[in-house]
């Protein structure tokens, strides 16, 4: 079994298997706290959103990373010590 690493979603310490994308990892925290799927953002109208194509053309996938907002969650991979912050933070 490979080693896990450690990031921060919403503040919140996440363990995972390194190579995973940024979406995943906010999917295995999703897991662990409200078990609902995958909230990365909120629309202008405060509609929640999340993952759709998964390979960073529909955009709904935004988060803040390490303080660098606009990042594509399924486009990121994810490493040691990683700040991801969603949209469900910043209600």
């Amino acid at each position: 079994m490979p080693e896990l690493i450690s990031l921060y979603v919403d503040d919140k310490p996440v363990r995972v298997p390194p190579g995973i994308t940024v979406a995943a990892a906010i999917a295995y925290a999703a897991a662990d706290s409200r078990g609902a799927g995958i909230v990365t953002r909120r629309s202008v109208a405060g509609s929640l959103r999340g993952p759709l194509c998964g390979m960073g053309i529909c955009q709904e996938c935004r988060v803040t990373i390490d303080g660098e907002p606009h990042r594509l969650a399924c486009q990121m991979s994810c490493v040691e010590g990683m700040q991801v912050v969603t949209g469900e933070a910043r209600q």
